[in-house]
């Protein structure tokens, strides 16, 4: 089922940068909708290399997740490994690497569920969500600050995965529904 598309996008009349860290850089558009409204917005301008999310499954079909901090809620969370996409890298070398990186394992087989985009309406950027199987162990060292606890979780028992009050992020949380819904087509 399709929905009818707004066919142009509005006209940018304007963009200034009006804030600027070492992560981010916000800047305020002025636009013309194709209806002659014209508004203001604040969007993050992502440094458009896009982010991978991997969903691993072991050979004893577990997943493997990383307990990690997070500065935003200021305590630790448990999710799927994840990173940036490294210049001129794939979404599937960035997700193989990162899986090194942060669990101890390659994986020879991806499957690229779905992109998402984050929060649209304020930031460009877009995480590929991936499935990655047949494991084996590799290590590479990371840029987390601390090493990363990782949590094998019963692939059988994926549901209780949302009651844990630690799995809140959303990204996470899309994967394994994803992954869901991967597993019934794939059966």
């Amino acid at each position: 089922m399709s929905q009818k598309k707004h066919p142009i996008p509005p006209e940018i009349l304007a963009s200034e940068v009006v804030a600027k860290s070492k992560l981010f850089t916000v800047e305020s558009l002025s636009l013309s909708f194709s209806n002659g409204e014209r508004r203001e917005y604040e969007r993050v301008r992502g440094g458009g290399r896009g982010a991978v999310m991997i969903v691993p499954i072991s050979a004893e079909n577990e997943l493997l997740l990383v307990r990690e901090y997070c500065a935003g809620t200021h305590d630790y969370q448990l999710g799927f490994p994840k990173g940036l996409i490294d210049p001129g890298e794939t979404p599937i070398e960035a997700g193989n690497r990162e899986l090194k990186e942060e669990v101890g394992f390659g994986a020879r087989q991806f499957c690229d569920l779905k992109t998402l985009s984050l929060a649209p309406s304020y930031f460009n950027a877009r995480m590929h969500i991936l499935v990655a199987q047949d494991l084996y162990p590799e290590q590479l060292t990371g840029d987390e600050p601390e090493p990363l606890v990782v949590v094998k979780w019963p692939l059988a028992q994926w549901q209780a995965l949302l009651s844990q009050s630690d799995f809140t992020e959303a990204r996470s949380v899309a994967a394994l529904l994803l992954l869901q819904q991967y597993l019934t087509t794939e059966a």
